[in-house]
């Protein structure tokens, strides 16, 4: 209720007050899901413009961290849409789309190694298994983030879990020179 002569709370104040607290938080929500600091650095910056666009509307959502890091959630789903959409158009290009067979496990992988081999996964696969493997978003909330049906969003993990898979075989396979830890390739600067 407003009563005549009171100020009302200023939303971009109040947001301008939890930046500091909530760079950190945001970029460090993002960077490991996206794997690259620069990406990090600008879908960082894309949610706090989000965050402000948001503030300027009638009524102002409640501002927290949280609200924030669903914020960079939404934006790192934008970005893997984008670049799904960018491949797709390529391989139309190129064309071919890559044959996956289905094949579902339940193996403990090393983090760092799966970071990188999901890196190497096209963007369709890798937002799909970081929504619902690294931020445990039921299945139903990444169709959500993704755009997709619920049916579209299972049969797109599983062709990502089998896509995950193989190329964690191919990336460790035998032969394969490690340096450092297991799954790094020789000469493979990242």
């Amino acid at each position: 209720m407003n009563h005549p002569g009171q100020l009302e709370p200023d939303p971009g104040a109040a947001l301008l007050d939890l930046y500091d607290t909530a760079l950190p938080e945001v970029y460090g929500y993002l960077l490991p899901r996206c794997g690259r600091r620069a990406l990090a650095e600008d879908l960082t910056a894309e949610t706090f413009l989000a965050a402000v666009e948001a503030v300027r509307k009638k009524p102002p959502p409640e501002l927290s961290v949280a609200w924030l890091v669903g914020v960079a959630r939404h934006k790192l789903a934008d970005h893997w849409r984008r670049a799904a959409r960018e491949e797709r158009g390529l391989q139309v290009l190129d064309g071919g789309v890559r044959d996956v067979t289905e094949d579902p496990w339940d193996e403990r992988l090393d983090a760092l190694l799966a970071r990188e081999v999901l890196g190497t996964l096209g963007a369709h696969h890798r937002a799909a298994l970081t929504l619902r493997y690294l931020d445990g978003l039921p299945v139903p909330q990444v169709a959500e983030h993704l755009g997709r049906t619920h049916q579209a969003t299972e049969a797109l993990l599983v062709r990502a879990r089998a896509a995950f898979r193989h190329a964690y075989t191919d990336h460790c396979s035998p032969g394969k020179r490690i340096s450092g830890r297991r799954g790094r390739k020789e000469g493979h600067d990242d």
